[in-house]
């Protein structure tokens, strides 16, 4: 006589609750904005640095080819590069230096401000740069110190600037916009030294402090004329 094998009884099934469906809803959408921060934090870090470094490299030449052409003029364009920047303390990059301080302006190289003083004239030359993302020309801006040499190269000559102060020594709230005077400090004074602003901010995310620091021009070079300049 076969027993028959008895079925295990049936667990009742349980219905989610709306509060359960809707905790777990919430737990999909908060993983999908961690992913997403996540993602859109490793562009700014990494993704902008790339692009950004490859468009200067060829704004950089763009620029150079430009100076070997007598004919060509500089254009009052915003975005267009005016000249080359290079810090020894950075290494041995040479940033372009382009005309504006907008968000695109700034992914293309450094900053010039328009309404300062053209590189090597009497009064103050102000330029900004990103210290993080967007290529970080000015990455080690912390790292300048008293004495340290940057040199502005343009199509007839190279100046040279000597920093008057640290990297560390004066963080600033970004309204405070003295530090583009052309006497900083003395608003309305009649410039009669050519000075260097060189200008950062620190964060990636949105900040109201600005590092600032200030140079002197000790040397001007003339370059030899274009036509002269071997291949």
């Amino acid at each position: 006589m076969s027993t028959a094998t008895a079925s295990p009884p049936r667990r009742p099934s349980r219905r989610r609750t709306p509060l359960g469906r809707a905790l777990t809803a919430l737990g999909v959408v908060l993983v999908l904005v961690g992913v997403g921060m996540l993602g859109y934090v490793g562009w700014q870090y990494f993704g902008t640095n790339i692009v950004s470094k490859q468009q200067q490299a060829e704004i950089r030449d763009d620029l150079v080819k430009s100076w070997a052409s007598p004919d060509a003029e500089e254009a009052d364009i915003p975005g267009r590069a005016i000249g080359l920047l290079r810090v020894p303390r950075f290494g041995d990059d040479e940033v372009p230096i382009v005309r504006g301080v907008d968000d695109r302006s700034l992914a293309r190289g450094v900053g010039w401000f328009p309404d300062s003083a053209r590189p090597g004239d009497v009064g103050n030359v102000a330029i900004a740069g990103h210290r993080v993302t967007h290529g970080e020309p000015f990455r080690d801006f912390l790292e300048l110190r008293k004495g340290d040499k940057v040199e502005i190269e343009t199509r007839t000559h190279i100046f040279t600037y000597r920093l008057r102060d640290d990297g560390t020594d004066r963080e600033l709230d970004f309204s405070e916009s003295w530090v583009l005077d052309p006497v900083p400090e003395r608003p309305g004074s009649k410039p009669t030294e050519r000075l260097l602003t060189m200008v950062t901010c620190s964060e990636l995310f949105h900040t109201d402090e600005r590092s600032v620091v200030f140079g002197e021009l000790v040397s001007s070079v003339a370059k030899e004329p274009a036509d002269t300049l071997t291949p």
